[in-house]
């Protein structure tokens, strides 16, 4: 893409349209990233939201993602993308390395609306999420997935479901007990 891009900038929409079925994935990935650290309460629940966004769109079947119009004409700068690319490359040969194409099941328009599932419920749990650290595996587990889309590697995205699973049960204790303890103050329990 960028050896076909004459102008110093490109636009959102240019990057989706090369990506074609692999923005979605892209998205998942850059959507988890932010939550693998521990992050401030907004943090979470934004990249749930937006995550949710493409869960469903993921469930619908639709083959690229939809984004607004204005987040289509936004433009990078060229030279920020030469950059991004640099620095993920060397990542991608190393997990390319053991990764590959594995359990084909969810290259398949069906196994695709699970694993759109699967980030749904794991975005749900990104909204809740504990403070600071109870979106880390959750993080952590989109990202796994959103690769394993990339590599098209279902033992990546099964990882990423086994680790989504411990987060989910995580924060579904920390929900529980924030409402126990709600109940117990006004003692509807």
């Amino acid at each position: 893409m960028l050896a076909t891009q004459e102008g110093d900038r490109l636009t959102v929409g240019d990057v989706v349209a090369v990506l074609k079925d692999r923005a979605f994935a892209l998205l998942v990935v850059l959507l988890g990233l932010p939550n693998c650290l521990p992050m401030p309460p907004p943090i979470p629940l934004l990249c749930g939201l937006l995550l949710l966004l493409v869960a469903v769109q993921i469930v619908a079947g639709m083959s690229t993602p939809w984004l607004p119009r204005a987040l289509l004409s936004r433009s990078i700068a060229r030279a920020d993308v030469e950059r991004a690319v640099n620095r993920a490359v060397p990542l991608l040969r190393r997990l390319e390395r053991w990764s590959r194409p594995r359990l084909s099941i969810f290259e398949t328009a069906l196994g695709m609306r699970g694993v759109g599932l699967i980030l749904l419920t794991l975005s749900m749990a990104l909204i809740v999420a504990a403070p600071v650290v109870g979106q880390i595996p959750l993080g952590l587990a989109v990202c796994l997935v959103g690769l394993g889309l990339v590599e098209r590697d279902g033992v990546v995205v099964l990882a990423g479901l086994a680790i989504g699973t411990v987060g989910v049960a995580l924060n579904a204790g920390f929900v529980f007990a924030v409402v126990a303890a709600i109940m117990t103050l006004l003692h509807v329990w």
